[in-house]
C-alpha cells in the first residue's frame, strides 16, 4: 500500500494534519527514500562530475522528470545545461618537505598537508620557499581590518587561519561574532592570497572553526579540483601556484621551531593591530605534476510552464554531485556516496517536480534544477546564475535544498545561515501553519550561508535560501538531534559512510519536503516578490534589478 505523507497524517505537538489534499497523492516518503537509495548506490560511483557516475545520474534525473510530465527546461530546449570546466588533479604522487632549524621534516600529502593547484601549469616545483603567518588572511576595509599590512608575499607561502577573527574571541569584534562572514571561508583565503601574488597558501586546519574534521579536508584535498574556464593570464592571476591545508599540529611545530607559541600568535591575530610574522626558519619544498583537462559537466533543468506570469520563475534546486571514488577508508571503502549530502536534496527536487506536475498550472513558471559541481565551489550554480534560462530580475526566488535528515521527524525546520531575507519569515509562517516551528541556523559559525548553491544566486541579488532539517526531534528533542548531526559531520560528512541503509527513516524528509512545497506553491501563485532585509549586502543589487524589471 502506497504511503501518503506519513500515513496521510503528520503528528507534531499532538496535532494531526491531513496532507492527502496535495496533488498526486501528496509527498511520498518511500519515493524520497528510493531516490536516495538509487543515487547513493555503488552503481553511481559517488556522482563525481565528468565521470561515468555523472552520466548515470543525469540520465536517471531526466528519466524521472520526463515521467512526471515536466518539460525540458534548458535554454536550447534540452534537459541539460552544459557547464564547461577545467579539471586539475595530481598526476602521480606529491613530495613535500620542510627545512626547519631542527632538521628536515618530510610531509605526507593527505596526512600532514593537502597539496593542490589550479594554475595552468604542468608541474608545481617550489624549493625552500619561506613561510609568512598572515593571521586570518583578511583584508576588509569596510571593517577597518587588514591582516596583510604591507607584507610582500611574492615568492612566499602564506599561512592563514580558518574562519575569522571573532570566532574564538570573548566578545564580538570587527566581524559578526560567532557567525562567520565570507572572509572566514577557505575560498576567500585562496582568492586574497592570489590577489597578493603569493607563491602559495596553506590554511591551518582546526575542527571547530572549520566546522569539519581533517578527514573531510583530506577527502576534498585529494580529489580533483574544478574551475570555470578562464584565459591563461586570468587563471594564472586568479590562483596561487600552490594551495592546501596543514594540520594544526604541523603549524604548532613550525611556530615552536621559530621560538613562537602558536596559540599566543593566534590571539594576536584576533586583533586589528596584528602584524604578519615571518616564519622563515621554515622553508617549504614541494614537487608534483598536474594533469589538466577541459571537461563539460551538466546541470539538469526541468520546467513546469506557468500561466498568466509564465515569464517569471521560481527555482527549486539541489546539487547532484558528491565526491566520487577516493582513497579507501578504514574499511577499504572508496565510494563516497553522498546520500545525505546531497541525494536527499535531489530526491526532494524530484518529488516536488512530481507533485507540482500533478496539480493545477502555476501562475509563475517553475524550474527544478539539479546543479553540478557544488562540492567544487558552487560552480554549477554560479554558471547557471551567469547564464540563466529566465533573467535573474524575473526570478522571484530560489529554494535550494540540502542534507535532509534520514533520522525521522522533527518539530522544526531550518535554513542555512542568517540570510536577512523575507523567505526566512515565509518559511517560518508555512511551518507554523502545519503546527511546526522554524529554527534559525544554530551554527552560524560554520558559515553555511556561503557554502550552498543559493549563495551563487544571492550574491547577484536573487532572494534565495537553502532549506535544511531542524534539530528538535520528536523523540529526544534538540539534544538528540544535535548529537546525530555532530556525529554525522564528525564521522561521515564527505566520507564513504554517508550512505543509504535499510534503517533509513524518511518521515522527517517527507515532512520537510511538504513545507518546501507549501512555500513554493505560494510563490508560484503570488504577485509578491521576496525581498532582502534592510542591511543585507544583496539588497542593493536586487533593488537595481527590480527597477529594470519595472
Amino acid at each position: 500500500m502506497r504511503v501518503l505523507l506519513l500515513s496521510s497524517c503528520l503528528f507534531v505537538g499532538g496535532l494531526a494534519h491531513a496532507a492527502n489534499d496535495l496533488p498526486g497523492g501528496g509527498i511520498d516518503p518511500q519515493a524520497l527514500s528510493r531516490h536516495v537509495q538509487v543515487l547513493a548506490s555503488d552503481a553511481f560511483e559517488g556522482r563525481a562530475p565528468a565521470t561515468e557516475g555523472e552520466e548515470r545520474t543525469v540520465q536517471y534525473l531526466i528519466e524521472q522528470f520526463r515521467s512526471y510530465g515536466l518539460q525540458p527546461g534548458a535554454a536550447d530546449g534540452s534537459w541539460v545545461q552544459p557547464v564547461p570546466l577545467v579539471r586539475a588533479q595530481l598526476d602521480g604522487p606529491a613530495t613535500a618537505s620542510l627545512q626547519l632549524k631542527g632538521g628536515t621534516r618530510q610531509l605526507a600529502n593527505g596526512e600532514d598537508v593537502t597539496l593542490q593547484s589550479l594554475q595552468p601549469r604542468a608541474r608545481v616545483q617550489l624549493k625552500d620557499v619561506p613561510l609568512v603567518f598572515v593571521g586570518y588572511g583578511i583584508d576588509a576595509p569596510e571593517r577597518h581590518w587588514n591582516d596583510y599590512k604591507d607584507v610582500d608575499l611574492h615568492g612566499k607561502i602564506a599561512v592563514v587561519l580558518i574562519n575569522d577573527a571573532d570566532f574564538e574571541s570573548e566578545a564580538p569584534g570587527a566581524f559578526d561574532g560567532k557567525a562567520v562572514t565570507y572572509y572566514g571561508r577557505w575560498t576567500y583565503k585562496y582568492e586574497e592570497a592570489a590577489r597578493r601574488g603569493a607563491a602559495g597558501v596553506l590554511i591551518v586546519h582546526e575542527t571547530a572553526p572549520a566546522a569539519y574534521g581533517w578527514a573531510t579536508v583530506k577527502s576534498s584535498g585529494t580529489s580533483p579540483l574544478f574551475d570555470i574556464e578562464r584565459g591563461n593570464d586570468e587563471a594564472m592571476a586568479q590562483h596561487t601556484p600552490l594551495r592546501g591545508w596543514m594540520q594544526r599540529s604541523l603549524a604548532e611545530a613550525i611556530f615552536a621551531d621559530a621560538g613562537l607559541d602558536f596559540d599566543a600568535e593566534k590571539r594576536k591575530a584576533m586583533t586589528a593591530g596584528f602584524q604578519p610574522v615571518a616564519l622563515d626558519n621554515a622553508r617549504l619544498s614541494v614537487d608534483f605534476k598536474l594533469q589538466r583537462e577541459q571537461v563539460v559537466t551538466r546541470n539538469v533543468v526541468a520546467k513546469l510552464p506557468g500561466g498568466a506570469h509564465a515569464d517569471e520563475a521560481v527555482i527549486f534546486s539541489a546539487h547532484w554531485d558528491a565526491f566520487g571514488i577516493g582513497q579507501p577508508d578504514a574499511k577499504g571503502d572508496r565510494v563516497r556516496r553522498g546520500a545525505i549530502d546531497n541525494a536527499t536534496g535531489v530526491a526532494t527536487v524530484l518529488e516536488l517536480g512530481r507533485v507540482f506536475a500533478a496539480g493545477p498550472q502555476p501562475q509563475r513558471s517553475l524550474y527544478f534544477i539539479a546543479l553540478t559541481a557544488e562540492e567544487k565551489g558552487l560552480l554549477g550554480a554560479s554558471y547557471y546564475a551567469a547564464h540563466p534560462v529566465v533573467p535573474l530580475e524575473k526570478t522571484a526566488a530560489v529554494l535550494n535544498i540540502e542534507m535532509f535528515s534520514p533520522d525521522g521527524a522533527t518539530r522544526d525546520i531550518a535554513s542555512w545561515g542568517k540570510g536577512r531575507v523575507s523567505l526566512e519569515r515565509d518559511l517560518e509562517r508555512v511551518a507554523k501553519a502545519r503546527d511546526r516551528s522554524y529554527s534559525p541556523d544554530p551554527n552560524l559559525e560554520a558559515g553555511f550561508f556561503y557554502r550552498a548553491d543559493h549563495f551563487a544566486f544571492a550574491r547577484l541579488g536573487v532572494p534565495a535560501i537553502t532549506i535544511g532539517p531542524g534539530l528538535d526531534k520528536l523523540e529526544g528533542g534538540v539534544d538528540a538531534g544535535r548529537a546525530l548531526r555532530e556525529k554525522y559531520f564528525a564521522d561521515c560528512y564527505h566520507q564513504a559512510c554517508d550512505a543509504w541503509t535499510p534503517s533509513w527513516d524518511p518521515a522527517g524528509h517527507a515532512a520537510d519536503t511538504l513545507l518546501v512545497y507549501d512555500l513554493g506553491a505560494e510563490l508560484a501563485n503570488s504577485r509578491r516578490w521576496p525581498q532582502w532585509d534592510e542591511g543585507s549586502e544583496f539588497r542593493k543589487t536586487r533593488d537595481a534589478s527590480e527597477a529594470a524589471r519595472r
